[in-house]
This record gives structure tokens, sequence and C-alpha cells, in this order.
């Protein structure tokens, strides 16, 4: 089964990493989308269904929190988000997992273990 997974980032070198140490986690085979701020990924996730999304803290035309408030303010069910940022301060963890909704929160720059870590519990309830 592979899942189709939104990252959003304004780096496209960034994107590019996270895709690359995703599959290199050996959690499972996904097909990836690219969005390159918050205004763009909402454009993708109404015109297609994705099982996980990744997305930046610090973007242009919308930031990663706003994206994941307006994609929680939708409504509906809404797939696992996973912020990769270099926020590293409690306040700034504290404020995508509680007042966000953010599932999983890794620090840049990160290795495949760390991402591995951090999604691993989002992906094996997804693949379940």
């Amino acid at each position: 089964m592979s899942l189709r997974v939104l990252v959003v980032d304004d780096s496209a070198i960034m994107r590019r990493m996270v895709m690359r140490k995703l599959k290199r986690t050996g959690l499972g085979e996904f097909e990836f989308v690219e969005a390159g701020n918050g205004r763009d990924a909402l454009e993708e996730f109404v015109r297609q269904a994705f099982d996980l999304i990744l997305v930046d803290w610090n973007m242009p035309a919308m930031t990663g929190i706003e994206f994941v408030r307006r994609l929680r303010e939708q409504g509906g069910t809404t797939p696992p988000v996973a912020m990769i940022t270099t926020e590293k301060t409690v306040a700034a963890r504290r404020q995508a997992e509680k007042d966000a909704g953010v599932q999983a929160y890794v620090t840049k720059p990160f290795t495949v273990e760390e991402i591995k870590a951090s999604l691993a519990p989002l992906i094996e309830r997804l693949v379940a």
C-alpha cells in the first residue's frame, strides 16, 4: 500500500530532503505531492486526498501553523499532520500540538532515525 503524502515547505531542496529521508526510513511506500506554502497546500488538499501531511512552519503567503488551523477549520476527517521546522522552543512545539493539532513534531536538521521515530506511530496507524 502506498501512502499519499503532501510535503509543504518553501524550499524545494528541503522538500526533496524530507521525501528522500522519509523513503529511507523503511516505513512504507510513499507517493509525494509538493507545495511551496500553506496556501498552495490548501489548494492541493481540496483537489485530492492525502494520508499524511508534512509541513514547515515558516513560509511566505501562509505559515504552516496557519495552514494547519485552516485545515482543521474545514471540518471532516483530516489526515495526520507532522510539523518539520527549525522552531525548537517548547512554546513553539506546544503551540503546534495543542493549538493547531499537529500530531508529530520534527526539528531541522533531522536524521533518518529522527524522522522515523517521530512519524512511525502515525504511519503505523495509517497502514494498520
